[in-house]
């Protein structure tokens, strides 16, 4: 999912107080003179090329052609690291910590290529690549961590930074580098490296294990084999289902086992057997005990972080990951979901209850969306089908080019085919402007693939920095709708064009980077999500409505009456949302909070539910088995809570607009961009909301958005 001053500073001024242009060109060329002079034998190594400050070769990628440029790249990145740890003169900043900067920069490039091949094609060639090549480059991470001169030298830095009389962000940059080693093992005897080695390695190995398996799980799909099994669908979701038997040489229709496929059919379809059928194929991707069953691969991840915990001097794999965050503790973390959790069970007491009103029965959980939206039918007289049609997908995301141009002059012209190369025809290109003046490209990625991973998310190819000359941004973000074919309009849900906005917010971000040097461009993981989630916020502004969510057919603007049922509406099932969203993060803390990690995980997570008294009318948005956010990484494990978090700040926000009287307000959204957005991590995430807000954020914000007591 994406990237990432004085208080109050813009971020022009941020850059002045972090260091002078001269002095940037100076540590420029101290860095450049300590790095050996390199020439890349391999094509995807060198430089890109063409406009716009050049652009990823995607036109020359081949997995064999990736897998000559990773292997060389690390060969390049040792030998920039080991010249910068045997330099004879004294450490300095300029010479360890922004020659590091510098360091392995082809790899870097290649390893954006490599990250969207696998992600966005998965095909079995680039999957044999990423087998091999993930322990690989986890191997060569552990080797620039454990090389003990240069960690020597950026503790030299780091401790000796009032004498050397950095500034505060150069001072920022040194301690938490040092800090970072040592949490990386740096401080470790030869025995601790080679026994956290092994573990970082093995863990390489279980993350592509595990990734590929759910993929695999995810390439199948459900035959309906005649109308009568389709019923109560929309037009739109039928004719996507009957598309996908099509390209899949069936009869009939197919609902792909991805979220953005299931979900339309648990809320629609009238055939509640068909419903079980499809729910139990979703929920269960990853446990179904065969060569793609995920559970043994969960269990060895598990204890290889406790491991990796305990060697590294931490009770537990959650308290080594919240070092770096804002909430900096496991009890912090738990202490706000624990406040929404009980308001959230006691709100699906109610909608089950109004929900078995019209059903006559007990809700199961392939039940909750189909009843729910009868409910929403009852209450509001909304039926989610009267939405559909305003949110045609080129529609919406014009819709979030215009948000983006109100709020902080941004804007976006589509390249024409063949301007710049793509990495599969489906992508689009778009240059980006800030105030007339070209920042970057965003390229966008829509239809769902065999070989995809499911899911929305963002990617940065190029991030800003300014330490070494101005860097253009290359963004993209990357949907999984059903192609339609000859030409029919492609109609997304309220939900859908929440989550492009929510992707879209993360290159925003990303758009925004005002910072001088790359190790602080990244934000906290419980920070990142927070510019994402309240771009959301936007979708049903009545500028952004009347202008481009229009009727497909009738090309009228949404009429004020429905937009009062949606906003009335607005907190409705969120029960449900909560609920199903947080009992993944509460799992997710208490698997990475145990003292032995289980072997046994479907028992795990059914105890760990029981334990937090989860309604057996939902399921986890995320069991286990399919938890890519956990366990294809380190990114988000033990840090599934950071959407709340996240939301907490987000809510405030999004209230601070609305209490402005105008949602586009621009000297607030000015604010937001130089304040929370551009800095990136210069100073302490926290400090700078408060410079923002001028107070921290208010959770009641949070349970009033939800619809849940504020007191």
């Amino acid at each position: 999912m994406a990237l990432t001053a004085t208080a109050g500073c813009a971020a022009g001024t941020a850059l002045g107080a972090s260091a002078s242009a001269g002095s940037l060109e100076a540590d420029a060329r101290v860095a450049r003179a300590v790095l050996p002079v390199q020439t890349p034998r391999a094509e995807l190594l060198q430089p890109w090329t063409g406009p716009y400050g050049g652009v990823p070769p995607w036109d020359k990628v081949t997995a064999a052609k990736l897998r000559e440029a990773l292997l060389e790249g690390i060969e390049l990145q040792r030998a920039d690291y080991n010249a910068i740890a045997d330099n004879a003169e004294a450490p300095t900043f300029a010479n360890t910590l922004v020659a590091m900067q510098m360091a392995g920069e082809p790899l870097d490039l290649v390893g954006n290529i490599y990250g969207v091949m696998t992600s966005n094609i998965g095909s079995d060639d680039y999957n044999a690549v990423d087998t091999e090549l993930s322990p690989l480059l986890s191997a060569a991470g552990d080797e620039i961590s454990f090389n003990a001169k240069l960690f020597q030298r950026v503790k030299t830095v780091a401790d000796n930074a009032d004498a050397m009389g950095l500034t505060a962000a150069q001072k920022r940059i040194a301690t938490r580098s040092r800090d970072s080693f040592i949490r990386s093992g740096a401080a470790l005897d030869a025995a601790g490296k080679a026994e956290l080695g092994r573990i970082n390695t093995a863990l390489a190995n279980a993350f592509t294990a595990f990734s590929q398996k759910v993929v695999a799980d995810e390439n199948t799909w459900t035959v309906i084999p005649n109308e009568a099994g389709v019923a109560g669908l929309p037009a739109s979701n039928k004719a996507a289902a009957a598309a996908a038997a099509r390209n899949r040489n069936l009869q009939g229709w197919a609902i792909i086992n991805t979220r953005s496929s299931v979900d339309p059919f648990l809320s629609f379809a009238d055939d509640r057997a068909l419903r079980e059928v499809v729910w139990r194929k979703f929920v269960n991707r990853g446990d179904n005990g065969d060569r793609n069953d995920t559970n043994s691969t969960i269990a060895e991840i598990v204890r290889l972080r406790q491991q990796r915990a305990r060697l590294l001097g931490y009770r537990n794999h959650a308290e080594l990951r919240m070092q770096d965050t804002m909430a900096k503790t496991p009890a912090a973390a738990m202490e706000l979901m624990n406040r929404v959790w009980a308001p959230a069970k006691a709100r699906v007491t109610e909608e089950v209850a109004d929900m078995r009103a019209i059903a006559g029965h007990d809700i199961e959980p392939w039940d909750y969306l189909y009843y729910s939206e009868k409910v929403r039918k009852q209450k509001y007289d909304l039926d989610q089908n009267e939405l559909k049609p305003y949110f045609e997908l080129n529609n919406v995301r014009a819709g979030s080019f215009e948000m983006a141009r109100r709020l902080y002059g941004f804007t976006f012209e589509k390249l024409a085919p063949g301007t710049v190369p793509v990495f599969h025809p489906d992508v689009v290109v778009y240059e980006v402007k800030d105030a007339g003046r070209p920042i970057g490209l965003y390229y966008t990625d829509d239809y769902a693939r065999a070989g995809k991973r499911s899911g929305a998310w963002m990617t940065t190819y190029r991030s800003h920095s300014t330490f070494d000359g101005p860097k253009n941004t290359l963004g993209s973000n990357n949907n999984n709708f059903i192609k339609a074919e000859g030409g029919e309009p492609i109609l997304i849900s309220l939900d859908d064009a929440e989550t492009l906005f929510h992707e879209f917010g993360h290159t925003l971000h990303a758009y925004s980077s005002n910072v001088v040097y790359p190790a602080l461009g990244g934000t906290p993981r419980d920070f990142v999500e927070y510019p994402s989630q309240v771009h959301e916020h936007w979708v049903l502004s009545r500028p952004i409505l009347n202008g481009y969510m229009k009727h497909v057919q009738t090309g009228q603007s949404m009429p004020q009456a429905l937009l009062d049922k949606v906003e009335a509406a607005s907190t409705f099932n969120q029960g449900y949302a909560t609920v199903s969203y947080l009992s993944s993060a509460l799992v997710d803390m208490d698997l990475h909070t145990q003292a032995t990690p289980p072997t046994d995980i479907d028992a795990f997570e059914k105890a760990s539910l029981e334990r937090y008294g989860m309604p057996k009318e939902i399921v986890m948005r995320h069991r286990l088995p399919q938890f890519n956010h956990l366990f294809t990484s380190d990114s988000y494990s033990a840090g599934y809570y950071s959407y709340l978090w996240s939301e907490t700040m987000d809510a405030d926000t999004w209230a601070y607009f609305e209490e402005s009287g105008d949602v586009f307000n621009p000297d607030i959204a000015r604010r937001f961009k130089e304040i929370m957005l551009a800095p990136g991590n210069t100073v302490d995430r926290a400090e700078a909301y408060r410079a923002f807000r001028g107070r921290d954020p208010d959770v009641r914000a949070l349970l009033k958005v939800r619809g849940f007591p504020t007191s």
